[in-house]
């Protein structure tokens, strides 16, 4: 007993091992999964597809049956007429016992019948119903499988995207841009340093000392001119 438990216990384990591997290989495959999935559905309907001919034709064989009962019925019928017309009673007799025999038959044909026909609606039913979801499955498989292309193709894109790096670029604009940011410097200095050299200045100095002798000499030429145009006057 043990030793069959232990049996069962890694058999289970094993079958579960391979549906593991099983789910992953599908998972990594879905096409594989769908052309299962519809190949599995495709047996089940060949199945049925033959079960419903099955019943279809004891439905037919019946139909036949009570057909042939329902024709002997009325030749009975027909002949019981001319015996009872006739005054034949023992040939009456004779043909009310397979009349009845026959009403007996034909009732029970009928309730076969009924019930043949509605389990060949009901097979004829599950079949179209069993076709309608192979069906929906190749269609569904298609749209799926379509998404899943266009899914790894995104996430492909946005990977090549996530793996792109500007770092380079922006390092390389940095030292272009301390570059150009020292040889303003240095140029901003040369004027700085040319500025605050002493002959600059001293010239400077010198324009400045220019300015002021001349203002002064302006002053000199405006007094004296006065003075003159003043004497001028007191002269005549």
């Amino acid at each position: 007993m043990a030793n069959n438990a232990i049996f069962a216990r890694l058999t289970n384990l094993w079958t579960g091992f391979i549906s593991l591997w099983v789910s992953d290989v599908e998972k990594a495959h879905p096409e594989i999964a769908y052309q299962n999935a519809i190949a599995s559905m495709i047996e089940k309907y060949t199945q049925l597809k033959a079960a419903t001919g099955a019943i279809i034709a004891r439905r037919q064989d019946i139909t036949s049956r009570l057909d042939a009962q329902e024709r002997d019925l009325a030749s009975v019928a027909a002949d019981l007429e001319t015996a009872l017309a006739t005054s034949q009673d023992d040939l009456a007799v004779v043909l009310i016992q397979k009349k009845n025999a026959l009403d007996a038959a034909i009732a029970e044909l009928r309730v076969e019948a009924e019930q043949a026909t509605t389990d060949a609606d009901n097979a004829k039913d599950s079949l179209m119903q069993v076709k309608s979801e192979i069906d929906k499955l190749k269609a569904e498989k298609d749209r799926m499988l379509a998404q899943m292309l266009s899914a790894q193709a995104r996430l492909k894109i946005q990977g090549q995207l996530d793996g792109l790096s500007v770092d380079a670029e922006v390092q390389a604009l940095g030292a272009v841009r301390d570059h150009i940011k020292g040889q303003v410097a240095q140029a901003n200095l040369g004027s700085e340093l040319h500025e605050s050299d002493l002959d600059v200045r001293l010239n400077k100095l010198r324009q400045s000392s220019g300015a002021v002798t001349a203002k002064a000499q302006l002053e000199a030429m405006k007094q004296a001119r006065a003075s003159a145009a003043q004497a001028s006057v007191k002269t005549l």
